[in-house]
């Protein structure tokens, strides 16, 4: 069954939403069925790269905020990570577009990677502080989960993968997607924002339950005969 996840990677709720439908699919009963497929969203696309401001100087000028009123903001989904098991250094956050890490990130799907490629990516930017729109750091990301460098290298310095995070995107929007993390599973249940485990857990049996009956094993009426089975018994 298959479980598509909108999400953004600057989007700090996005990483609390990823561990929590994790931890929900550690304790489902049929997770080795469930196919995980990543789509890009991008919150702030005209946003610009600017690793001399730090992200509460960023929202403040954004919304409006005093300084004080983003890091208190910053503070409680701080904590929302902590509870959810990440470390959050968001003091130290890089400001800067996504859209770079996107293409990186259907580079890593076309090499079935695209879970790997996610998790590294929220890494780098809540708790290593790296700058995810910038070539060399998503080199290093790619070698970390088994992407040739000079690949990676050749998709940065191109438009590679361009029209894929475009076309995600226009996907989310036909959907009336307006905010992330957005999970659909089995292209018929949704759930929207970094909810608690068991909504996961809840909404995953309910998609799952509806997925077999849609899809059930073939019934076979069989001739026996001489086989060979996979631990080497053959008669």
């Amino acid at each position: 069954m298959k479980v598509e996840i909108w999400s953004d990677v600057m989007c700090p709720f996005c990483y609390i939403g990823k561990r929590r439908f994790e931890d929900a699919l550690q304790q489902f009963e049929h997770k080795d069925t469930i196919e995980i497929e990543w789509k890009s969203f991008q919150l702030n696309p005209h946003l610009e790269t600017d690793p001399t401001i730090n992200i509460n100087q960023y929202l403040a000028d954004k919304k409006g905020w005093t300084i004080d009123h983003a890091q208190q903001m910053n503070d409680h989904v701080t904590k929302m990570a902590a509870d959810a098991g990440l470390t959050y250094n968001l003091d130290k956050a890089v400001v800067a577009n996504s859209f770079k890490a996107h293409r990186f990130s259907h580079l890593a799907k076309s090499h079935g990677l695209g879970v790997a490629a996610e998790e590294v990516l929220f890494k780098a930017y809540f708790t290593d502080s790296k700058n995810i729109d910038d070539n060399n750091t998503l080199i290093e990301l790619g070698n970390q989960i088994g992407l040739d460098a000079a690949e990676v290298k050749q998709v940065l310095e191109s438009n590679a993968y361009a029209a894929d995070v475009k076309h995600d995107i226009e996907i989310a929007q036909d959907l009336g997607i307006q905010g992330v993390p957005f999970f659909v599973l089995n292209n018929k249940y949704a759930v929207s924002g970094a909810q608690a485990v068991p909504v996961f857990e809840q909404t995953l049996q309910k998609a799952y339950t509806d997925w077999q009956k849609e899809n059930p094993k073939p019934k076979f009426e069989t001739v026996e005969g001489e086989s060979c089975t996979p631990d080497g018994d053959c008669n």
